[in-house]
């Protein structure tokens, strides 16, 4: 059988420079660090991008994952689950350095779906009758209330996958698999940084889950540049968590 003409979407870091810009809007996968890219992370870092409206579930730790664009005051406004594992992201909120916008996990993910989806927004009864609700537009469907939250988007996605192949479907590694999917489908520009990139159908069809009809492009990783708050260990072995320098 003749294999699709489809060019790869497997390019060189460098060729990614022009889709990063000063204050844009980035979403990011991984939860708590885990599934967030780290080559494309310190990328963004190295090309000095700044005033970034970042999209993320949380922003890990200070040293790990997205956690480093707070540390090192790349990012201008928040929207995210929780910070509460990164005490840089806190300080800089409380000192009016960082706007941050909360949603509960859920309905940040439904918001993320559904701008990935195409979709205007998403119908929410949680937070009715608390502050909440305050500016929020209201709907009633079948005799119950409602409000309109609307969809989420990005210019550009940053997305871990276990495996691509060389026209962009993604397989994820356990529960690196989080909100990468989702984040995938919802960037105007989609990019995959993969511990494993493959050439065409070598990946079992069944195993999938975000096709390359979502993927721009698709980089290699150079792997995990961090350690994980379970590996720092002072030699009392109490924890020993980095600051930042």
């Amino acid at each position: 059988m003749t294999e699709p003409n489809v060019p790869s979407k497997v390019v060189e870091m460098e060729h990614l420079a022009s889709c990063f810009k000063n204050g844009m809007t980035l979403m990011c996968g991984g939860f708590g660090g885990v599934g967030a890219p780290p080559t494309l992370v310190n990328f963004i870092l190295d090309l000095g991008t700044k005033d970034i409206e970042l999209i993320s579930n949380d922003v890990g730790f200070p040293w790990i994952g997205p956690g480093k664009l707070i540390t090192e005051k790349r990012v201008k406004k928040l929207i995210a689950s929780h910070i509460g594992s990164n005490p840089e992201a806190g300080k800089q909120m409380h000192d009016g350095e960082l706007e941050v916008v909360f949603y509960p996990q859920g309905t940040l993910a439904e918001k993320i779906r559904a701008g990935g989806m195409g979709l205007g927004g998403i119908l929410l009864d949680v937070g009715l009758g608390t502050l909440v609700e305050k500016g929020k537009q209201k709907v009633n469907v079948e005799d119950k209330e409602y409000m309109i939250e609307p969809a989420l988007s990005a210019d550009v996605s940053i997305v871990f996958a276990k495996e691509a192949d060389i026209y962009g479907n993604l397989t994820f590694d356990k529960s690196a698999r989080n909100t990468n999917p989702l984040i995938a489908t919802a960037g105007d520009i989609t990019i995959v940084e993969a511990e494993r990139i493959v050439g065409a159908g070598e990946l079992d069809p069944e195993c999938i889950v975000t096709p390359g009809a979502f993927v721009d492009y698709v980089v290699p990783s150079k792997g995990v540049d961090w350690k994980w708050v379970w590996e720092l260990r002072r030699a009392d072995g109490s924890p020993n968590v980095p600051h930042k320098k």
